[in-house]
């Protein structure tokens, strides 16, 4: 029987496979924040059939589920669950202006990443699209308070206006370049970034930096990109 982990704010949890679900949000099993904008219940683990579940039991909130490497990743909304697999999974989500990380680890997981090296070629890439070194700025600008976060589990999304002052952007040149990254992303078929047929989701830079986090399109090693002077 496979055993399962789960991390937050460097505490581990050890939900029973057999016993009762494991509940996660503002309260429960694992109680993460008192944030007014979370669920009292948000997530729930539960061991069925040899298998352990993570279903989402809330009915606003949205989050990311993704591998370790960044390579396999779930948009879980509420409503649904998804199956874990992965000897590591990153669950990520935002309720209000924070975003949380919790980690689960499986103990002889059936399914395991592989990973590949990709040459340097000055571009990142990621399914069959490209982004530029400004592009790429813009996301890490939205992303650092995460990127820095060392192992808290949680941090706060900067405003369009403050991540536009850390690139010594004006707000209008941010949104344009934001408006073009979750284009890119929604045309690869990235959730979450559109709030419907030609209209973009209110909460894009939060789904942003979680797609960001979780794939490992950014990571810390990116944080130098804040201090180029990028092209125009």
């Amino acid at each position: 029987m496979s055993g399962l982990a789960i991390e937050f704010c460097g505490e581990w949890f050890r939900p029973e496979a057999g016993g009762e679900p494991f509940d996660i949000g503002r309260e429960g099993d694992l109680a993460i924040d008192d944030n007014p904008y979370l669920h009292r219940r948000f997530m729930r683990v539960a061991h069925e059939d040899g298998i352990w579940w993570l279903a989402n039991v809330g009915t606003l909130i949205s989050a990311t589920v993704c591998d370790s490497g960044g390579g396999v990743q779930s948009w879980l909304p509420p409503g649904n669950r998804l199956p874990l697999v992965f000897p590591t999974t990153s669950i990520v989500f935002t309720a209000g202006p924070t975003t949380y990380e919790l980690t689960a680890a499986l103990d002889d997981a059936p399914y395991h990443e592989i990973h590949s090296e990709d040459s340097d070629t000055g571009a990142t890439t990621i399914g069959m699209i490209s982004f530029t070194t400004s592009q790429k700025q813009l996301i890490v600008a939205l992303a650092e308070p995460m990127l820095r976060r060392e192992g808290t589990g949680l941090s706060e999304i900067p405003s369009t206006a403050a991540a536009a002052n850390r690139l010594g952007w004006a707000t209008t040149r941010f949104n344009r370049k934001l408006d073009n990254v979750c284009d890119k992303l929604d045309r690869i078929g990235v959730k979450g970034l559109r709030g419907g047929v030609g209209a973009l989701a209110t909460n894009r830079r939060a789904r942003l930096v979680e797609y960001a986090v979780a794939s490992r399109l950014v990571t810390s090693a990116d944080l130098p990109l804040l201090d180029l002077k990028d092209e125009a």
